[in-house]
């Protein structure tokens, strides 16, 4: 567990004499049980730290989206995962802390003799969307990977079809939506939301409409079933986001500071694709975005994926520094996108240039800009929607506005492929399409795991996630 907010987990100590002398084997500082609410609590931070984290250790889904590049060291940049078990840190964060914290939370909250059983029912769906949510990205990320054995007592679970996950996922969503409502009894230990299971409502059927989106190339019967189901639920305005505020000092800062600041890493600048972009189309975005620009604002890209000049490129903007910058799991920005491209495929009725627009609107007044600026950029012949060409235009302006999302950046790319990545320069491909499985999975889990690298062209990273068809 790496941070507690605002939780004390205290323990008892007995004393006097006793003749059960196996009271001496217990260590009366450490708990037998941990309440729920700090397991909850314990897993949502994992979790929104894993994303948020620029430590190219744990994620580099900011290089991988072609957002940023390094300018010394420039392996990640250049896809090198295995070298320093990136793909290992996915499963050990994901699956043994988030998932197994979440696992613990739902125990607890059966073993809870106090709480109505009202409020447990309420706790137990906050629990499965973000076990839900735990398991996409999972998918997302590598495809086929352990589901229905996984927090099991089987060390060697199976690998399970990235489909079928990915089915059962939304299935489980809909149960927690039919479920969720009202106060779910969290109070602080819920911090995205404080304890209202009605933003937990939203929040399930946003995450439902990004799965449906995902999936509507392979899938579009089933995709528009779920976008019709969810698009009456979703989020309504930025007051709905599924967000983590940070506080000002450690440990209880946004991992951005915590690798930027704190650990003094002068390596991360624009990369020039990103970089060109945004310049063409004057985005007003690029101040907030970025720092040591140049003339007019423009963005100074480095070649992306090639060793390059810190000093002389433009670097992660100091709004990104704060150590109480709030990270994201899924917003209104996101959905008015994903409402966007449901609009643009007749899976809902409405406009999705009205959806597209409200989209990149809350995205520049998010990052400090005017409405007039937004109406600005959005006048524009290269950013003004066209249902001729909204494919390519929802793609890249939804890519662009994922800035502070690397994960979702990368997802975008690959669901649209747009815009065209570049070519990294040591590496000589763009960005690859999925992470291979880690050596722990190879040492640990061999027969399973070499199953499931089978599937995908031998374990390779440039074979597509099941909902990546083009």
């Amino acid at each position: 567990m790496k941070k507690i907010f605002a939780f004390a987990v205290a323990a008892t100590l007995l004393v006097g004499c006793t003749k059960d002398i196996t009271d001496l084997n217990k260590n009366p500082k450490a708990p037998e049980k941990v309440p729920a609410g700090t397991l909850f609590a314990n897993s949502t931070i994992a979790l929104v730290d894993y994303l948020a984290s620029p430590n190219v250790n744990i994620n580099n889904f900011r290089l991988w989206s072609q957002h940023w590049t390094q300018s010394t060291y420039t392996d990640e940049s250049n896809f090198g995962i295995d070298g320093r078990d990136v793909n290992g840190s996915a499963f050990d964060i994901l699956y043994a802390t988030v998932l197994r914290d979440l696992q613990e939370a739902r125990g607890a909250v059966a073993d809870d003799a106090n709480t109505p059983a009202a409020i447990k029912v309420q706790q137990l769906a906050t629990i499965d969307v973000l076990e839900v949510y735990t398991y996409s990205v999972l998918v997302d990320i590598f495809g086929d990977v352990p589901y229905s054995e996984a927090m099991g007592s089987d060390v060697t679970p199976v690998y399970d079809d990235a489909e079928a996950i990915y089915t059962d996922l939304v299935t489980r969503l809909s149960a927690d939506i039919a479920t969720l409502g009202g106060d779910n009894g969290w109070g602080e230990s819920d911090l995205i939301y404080g304890g209202d299971s009605d933003k937990w409502k939203k929040f399930a059927a946003s995450l439902a409409l990004r799965m449906a989106i995902r999936v509507a190339d392979h899938n579009p019967t089933a995709a528009a079933a779920i976008a019709n189901q969810a698009q009456a639920l979703v989020f309504s305005s930025s007051a709905d986001d599924a967000t983590l505020h940070y506080l000002a000092s450690p440990p209880y800062t946004n991992p951005l500071f915590e690798d930027l600041v704190l650990s003094g890493r002068a390596d991360f600048v624009a990369s020039n694709t990103l970089g060109d972009i945004m310049n063409s189309n004057n985005d007003p975005r690029r101040s907030a975005y970025f720092r040591n620009l140049g003339n007019g604002d423009t963005v100074i890209g480095a070649n992306y994926g090639e060793q390059s000049s810190y000093a002389t490129h433009s670097q992660p903007g100091d709004v990104l520094e704060d150590p109480t910058f709030a990270a994201t799991l899924i917003d209104y920005i996101e959905v008015e996108f994903l409402l966007a491209d449901a609009a643009r495929r007749g899976f809902i009725s409405g406009s999705a240039a009205a959806h597209y627009d409200a989209a990149i609107t809350a995205s520049i007044e998010a990052w400090g800009g005017s409405a007039s600026a937004a109406a600005a950029y959005l006048a524009q012949t290269g950013v003004a929607y066209s249902a001729a060409n909204g494919k390519e235009l929802i793609g890249t302006q939804k890519w662009v506005a994922m800035y502070d999302r690397g994960l979702e950046g990368w997802s975008t790319q690959r669901l649209y492929d747009y815009p065209a990545m570049n070519v990294a320069v040591e590496a000589g491909t763009v960005t690859p399409y999925r992470f291979n499985y880690g050596i722990d999975e190879y040492t640990l889990n061999q027969t399973n795991c070499e199953a499931a690298g089978a599937k995908v062209n031998g374990d390779d990273t440039f074979a597509k996630v099941f909902w990546d068809k083009n």
